[in-house]
């Protein structure tokens, strides 16, 4: 495998073009976190659609080369960001996706590996933690460069919920959600802070309630928020596409940043052979290191049931 760090040249590759990878696409563009951007999509016109309507905006906002590619554009790319697969529909869990997207996941991989020299993989596409882990497993490369993004949207929509509620600005406020992405996802109230005070402390010297009601509110808000965007507008996008971007620039500009994704376990906190969020170091390579974080117990048991039940899911898958 090719040093990474010795040929970076911003190159993103986004599979799969659907209200996912288009906004991604548009996300990354404004920001001018990419030299070049390459859509591959089953359906070529619909890559190439929306590679014109990203090119045709106004310079200044954003000077990526976008366009439509294939799957030999995988060879010197820094990033690839596989969306590829069908969208949740109303009442179904993240887990219910799985069959039909494990299969898609399979054919991917399959197109991508003839290509694929250096970079990192990146799974944004649901049930995130199962296909991380499969396409882990399929592409045999090193620890950390094969990731998903896990509970990183959680995580923001939960800081969003506690910024409401205080009434301060998002950036004061640290919060992480770990383990599956989707009903099994576990609030780490206890490392939750206001500019690096514990809520629980900044509450009181504010005369604001925090207690267990109020948490146990919060945490139901965010699990559901997802099922609630897509009841209201058939599928979520925007959300997703900040946080590939956020991720993107530690990547891209080798910039280190700590986010809760998922990536397969090599026995931290006690946990292995089972793709889940835990906080990272992300950069060039991926993920650098999983952190293991002091939890409460009854935070820690949680997270131990979280990984029971993704692995007894794919065992049955």
């Amino acid at each position: 495998m090719v040093d990474i760090t010795s040929l970076h040249n911003r190159k993103v590759d986004i599979i799969g073009t659907g209200n996912v990878g288009a906004s991604i696409a548009y996300a990354l563009t404004i920001r001018n976190l990419a030299r070049e951007i390459v859509l591959i999509d089953k359906i070529t016109e619909r890559a190439a659609g929306e590679a014109l309507d990203i090119q045709h905006g106004i310079p200044y906002m954003g000077i990526s080369s976008v366009r439509a590619g294939d799957y030999s554009d995988c060879a010197d790319c820094d990033l690839v960001v596989i969306t590829a697969g069908r969208n949740r529909n109303v009442g179904e869990t993240r887990l219910d996706l799985a069959r039909d997207n494990v299969g898609i996941i399979e054919s991917v991989v399959a197109s991508i590996k003839p290509y694929f020299n250096r970079g990192v993989i990146l799974m944004v596409a649901n049930p995130v933690d199962v296909l991380t882990y499969r396409c882990t497993d399929l592409m045999g490369l090193p620890d950390g460069r094969v990731f998903g993004t896990g509970n990183i949207l959680d995580s923001s929509r939960l800081v969003r919920l506690v910024s409401d509620y205080t009434g301060l600005n998002t950036e004061m406020i640290k919060a992480s959600i770990v383990g599956e992405h989707g009903d099994g996802q576990i609030p780490i109230w206890s490392s939750l802070s206001i500019a690096g005070v514990p809520i629980k402390e900044y509450c009181a010297s504010v005369g604001l309630k925090w207690n267990s009601s109020i948490r146990i509110d919060m945490e139901n808000k965010v699990r559901g928020l997802g099922a609630e965007i897509i009841k209201g507008k058939g599928k979520t996008h925007y959300g997703i596409a900040t946080c590939v971007c956020y991720i993107a620039d530690a990547i891209l500009n080798q910039r280190l940043t700590i986010a809760p994704v998922t990536s397969v376990l090599q026995g931290e906190y006690g946990v292995s052979d089972v793709s889940l969020s835990v906080p990272s170091i992300i950069g060039v390579n991926g993920i650098d290191r999983r952190l293991e974080e002091h939890w409460s117990d009854f935070e820690f048991e949680r997270f131990l049931g979280s990984a029971e039940n993704i692995k007894s899911f794919l065992e049955r898958l």
